[in-house]
């Protein structure tokens, strides 16, 4: 297999992995509190990760822990509760576009708050992305009245955390190994994980007794081995063999593959929020879209 063809083949396997993990949240919900479901599945994508990589925590530096744990509670502990809290009221294939604004707000944070240069482009883009995620939020409201999009707020807030996580790990953590980062994250979220989940009536037999209870384990499962852990793997794979810029515009997919099985689970979608949509992925694709060199005269 060339490697130009294998590099696309990746990018399709983490798309629909990526893409497939918001119908799965939804699905876990069925059976599952948002607080139950957050916690675990960091608790099963920590003892995922534990097994992959625990041999590397030996490797760590104290200095660099406190940056791992910030990284592991921005990037994944919080958004993990916030995605599911979104789902609770907002369909899963709008939360997955509104995730697409990761891309933007890394620049915007990067700019503002770790003093990384924006060009105009990038600006433009997140100018152009935050008007398409208004849209998509007022148009969503209206066609779908019986859901509270205020919760909209929460993927939002999880898409600046997760910004804030990868400016975090290129300034602080770049000598680190993405394996090894992603354990470390997980090794810090991963006792707070189970105190949630304690907190919660998990052990009790009103939970087991619920008629999905069993479905819903069985989709956090699958998300968290699949949608994290493996992802991780794949991506890292992919960014290997290709390059970082090739490796993002898994950005541009994810929703295409997260409209498909909100399409295929009933959920409504108008095509003012079609345009929305592709206005937020234009977005995205501006601020990522490389400037051209300049060509040198003789």
């Amino acid at each position: 297999m060339s490697g130009i063809n294998s590099k696309w083949i990746y990018l399709f396997v983490l798309s629909l992995i990526w893409g497939s993990s918001f119908i799965l949240i939804k699905k876990s919900l069925l059976g599952l509190t948002p607080y139950q479901l957050g916690a675990l599945r960091i608790i099963i994508t920590g003892l995922f990760l534990f097994a992959m990589g625990f041999k590397t925590i030996r490797t760590i530096k104290s200095s660099d822990w406190k940056w791992l744990v910030i990284s592991g509670v921005l990037g994944s502990f919080i958004p993990a509760f916030f995605f599911a809290i979104a789902e609770t009221e907002i369909d899963s294939a709008v939360v997955s576009i509104l995730n697409s604004l990761v891309p933007l707000n890394t620049i915007l944070l990067g700019f503002a708050v770790f003093k990384i240069a924006s060009t105009k482009r990038q600006v433009l883009g997140v100018v152009i992305g935050f008007i398409g995620t208004a849209i998509l939020i007022f148009r969503g409201a209206d066609l779908n009245p019986g859901q509270n999009y205020f919760y909209a707020v929460f993927v939002i807030l999880s898409t600046l955390m997760y910004a804030a996580n990868v400016n975090i790990i290129k300034k602080y953590l770049q000598h680190v190994k993405p394996l090894t980062i992603a354990t470390g994250n997980f090794v810090g979220i991963f006792i707070p994980a189970i105190v949630v989940l304690l907190f919660t009536d998990f052990f009790s037999e009103r939970t087991y007794s619920h008629p999905d209870f069993k479905m819903s384990m069985a989709y956090i499962t699958i998300l968290s081995f699949f949608g994290t852990a493996l992802a991780k793997i794949v991506f890292n794979k992919l960014v290997h063999i290709s390059t970082p810029v090739f490796a993002s515009s898994v950005t541009y997919i994810m929703p295409i593959v997260a409209l498909m099985w909100g399409f295929l689970d009933g959920e409504s979608f108008g095509w003012i929020q079609g345009m929305s949509s592709i206005i937020i992925l234009f977005g995205v694709y501006l601020s990522h879209k490389k400037k051209p060199k300049n060509v040198q005269k003789h």
